[in-house]
């Protein structure tokens, strides 16, 4: 039975309707505003799986009819995931992932389909509403609800779910996620903007979830509130589990405060092993499966025990597990001008992280053509992030980067935008490659240092110098400590992962995720102005090895020289078919791009092959102006006259009686085509006629 639910958000309307479409889902909602619909479904298995993680998978599918396009390529059909549905469907995760019970370890897939779309709303928002509304009427285990608003600021003034036209005007593009109880998740860009304005971003926009919140209520109460299904998260047995924790409360102390990262692993894996030694291989007696489950109960009972005494460390002394207190970022080294033929090159160590930043310069030829529902879009400036196993010292496959990696780059490339030139006045193609070569702790905040660094050493003139800090949390009732500059340890094992980066001006991205509850805003406050600090101690560290761009771009950087003609020009430069700028391209080895208000492009390497090509097209462009004198080519002879050119595609008459002092009987007598002479331009007319004289620069004794 069709069931319907309105709410409205930003003067916005939205309608979330449940019970029409894909009614075998446990959970399907549609929720549309305008002209926009996503098709939301929920489906969780009824059996628990072997895993020891929550299997939870999010698709976000674009489907081009939505737009009313086919799609480019050749199969002429959706195939994989483009980056932008990959970032959309880590929107819509993250926010719903801690709201399952903890041990849930049923498979879950929760898909968002783009069945409508203009434009005029954020769909990715409308789809994460949905994916919480459709797991809170249904009798899936999620303590819902949550939802998300996309926070804009323009012209002063903060906007929810702003239209891609405004969003062009926005110094701020935040995407706020939560619950009633507070914020989950933070993720977006702004322009060098303070943290305070961060702070009243974020209250803005968990303000304005709570109609959001309202209707996922209201639909819920209308559709039956389906009761949930019963959960139990499995318990070790308490007098195994009790004997496991005599046995390894000291070795892991121990382990857990030892400071290099390797050989604390070594320290949990020798504690591990004492542990199956003790309640397992002794065990000769059990069956198989019994030994299966006493091997995922000493496991279960380890990590239990690794989290409740390393955060019971902090919070008791504020000591954190390689030594530091809370505020201090772990030790910095950064070094340029790596790699010889790299463009730019730079190298940042933090600590256990290590990332090598590259930067290629490129010309308009070079840019990324972007399909998307809305149209095709062209990206000048890339950031691709690479994170291999051998990183955190470990054997995998490369098959490709994963969601993992598409967000970690995406968030430093919002980051390292911010400082950019305009395209006026450095008009390259940019691309960044992150090598990630080793890993403990906020690579994706090491990868915005590295890249700056990459930048200042290829010699682009950033804006400013941009680093990034990753800050965690760890908090038990009212007890709380906000870490600065957090291991991987500290992630897996803290309550919060926040990456804050930016200026010394402001910041220009954030990235936070919640594993509990919410966080309230006193906490928020804590942490950003952590991050400042922290923030501006990186930059110093950074601005040691380099601080200002190279005064002039790598010799094996292409030169892009831009000059400016009339737009009525640019036929005349391209010529028939091309062949006009084909002929300048061959005869001098330059690139050429042009634009369609005049600008052009000239690229090379070869600066004398860049000064002949501009020189060759201001010829072609160049007009005839009264009174100079040319030398020009005979190009065509009649009884009256002969035509005579003096630019490039620009001809003249040079009548019989202009030829010469004396009387010309026949124009042959005198000239012939394809013979040079020196003409001056008499008049050019309204029709834009030249009248040419050749008598008008000869002594009069000169027959």
């Amino acid at each position: 039975m069709k069931t319907t639910v309105t709410t409205s958000i930003g003067g916005r309307q939205i309608t979330i309707e449940s019970g029409r479409l894909a009614k075998q889902a446990d959970g399907s909602v549609l929720v549309s505003c305008g002209s926009n619909m996503v098709l939301v479904t929920a489906v969780s298995s009824r059996k628990t799986s072997n895993l020891d993680f929550f299997p939870l998978t999010v698709e976000f599918i674009e489907k081009f009819y939505a737009s009313g396009k086919i799609p480019g390529g050749y199969f002429k059909r959706e195939g994989k995931p483009s980056t932008e549905s990959i970032l959309s469907a880590r929107l819509i995760d993250r926010p719903i992932r801690p709201k399952f019970p903890e041990g849930y370890r049923n498979e879950t897939q929760v898909v968002a389909t783009v069945m409508s779309c203009d434009g005029s709303f954020p769909v990715e928002i409308l789809a994460s509403l949905g994916a919480s509304t459709a797991l809170h009427i249904s009798d899936i285990p999620f303590d819902g609800p949550t939802a998300s608003v996309q926070v804009a600021r323009i012209d002063g003034q903060f906007v929810c779910n702003p239209t891609t036209q405004q969003l062009e005007r926005a110094d701020i593009n935040i995407v706020v996620a939560g619950t009633r109880q507070g914020i989950l998740m933070v993720e977006g860009e702004c322009q060098f903007i303070s943290e305070a304005d961060m702070l009243a971003v974020l209250k803005f926009g968990h303000q304005s979830l709570i109609p959001l919140f309202n209707a996922q209520d209201e639909l819920r109460e209308k559709t039956g509130s389906k009761a949930k299904r019963n959960f139990t998260p499995y318990q070790v047995d308490e007098s195994l589990r009790k004997n496991l924790e005599n046995l390894l409360t000291e070795p892991l102390k121990k382990a857990l405060s030892t400071k290099d990262k390797v050989e604390r692993y070594e320290a949990f894996d020798k504690a591990l092993a004492l542990a199956t030694e003790k309640f397992l291989s002794s065990e000769t007696s059990l069956l198989a499966e019994l030994k299966d489950q006493r091997k995922k109960d000493i496991g279960l009972v380890f990590e239990d025990l690794k989290y409740k005494l390393a955060r019971a460390a902090v919070l008791d002394t504020g000591v954190r597990i390689d030594g530091r207190d809370l505020k201090t970022v772990r030790p910095i080294q950064c070094e340029v001008g790596l790699l010889p033929r790299a463009h730019g090159s730079g190298l940042f160590t933090r600590g256990e992280t290590q990332v090598l930043g590259t930067v290629t310069l490129g010309t308009g030829d070079d840019e990324q053509s972007v399909d998307t529902l809305l149209g095709t879009t062209q990206k000048k400036f890339l950031l691709h992030y690479n994170f291999p196993p051998y990183s955190v010292g470990e054997v995998g496959r490369f098959t490709g980067q994963g969601r993992r990696e598409i967000g970690h780059g995406f968030l430093a490339e919002r980051a390292i935008k911010a400082i950019l030139p305009d395209a006026e006045k450095f008009p390259y193609t940019i691309r960044i490659v992150s090598e990630v070569l080793e890993s403990n702790g906020s690579s994706s905040m090491g990868t915005v240092c590295s890249g700056t660094l990459a930048l200042l050493d290829a010699g682009v003139p950033v804006k400013g110098n941009v680093a990034g800090i990753a800050m965690g949390l760890i908090k038990e009732g009212d007890r709380v400590a906000v870490l600065t500059d957090i291991l991987g340890d500290e992630d897996h094992l803290g309550d919060m992962d926040f990456k804050v980066a930016g200026t010394a001006k402001g910041i220009t991205s954030v990235q936070m995720d919640i594993k509990i509850d919410s966080v309230s805003f006193l906490v928020m406050e804590t942490a950003l102005a952590q991050a400042h600090q922290g923030r501006l101690h990186i930059l110093g560290e950074m601005e040691k090895a380099m601080s200002v761009p190279r005064g002039q771009i790598s010799e094996f950087a292409p030169r892009i020289e831009t000059i400016k003609i009339h737009p009525d020009k640019i036929r005349e430069v391209i010529g028939a078919g091309g062949k006009v700028i084909r002929g300048l391209t061959e005869a001098t080895g330059v690139k050429i791009e042009i634009e369609d208000d005049g600008t052009i492009h000239i690229a090379s390497s070869d600066p004398l092959a860049t000064k002949k090509a501009i020189a060759m097209i201001n010829d072609i462009c160049a007009e005839a102006e009264v009174g100079k004198t040319y030398k020009g080519k005979v190009m065509k002879i009649t009884d009256f006259g002969a035509f005579v050119e003096i630019l490039p595609n620009t001809q003249g008459l040079l009548h019989v009686s202009e030829i010469s002092h004396e009387r010309v009987r026949a124009v042959t007598d005198v000239l012939s085509e394809n013979q040079e002479i020196d003409v001056k331009v008499l008049d050019v007319d309204r029709a834009g006629r030249i009248k040419l004289s050749r008598k008008a620069i000869l002594p009069k004794e000169v027959q």
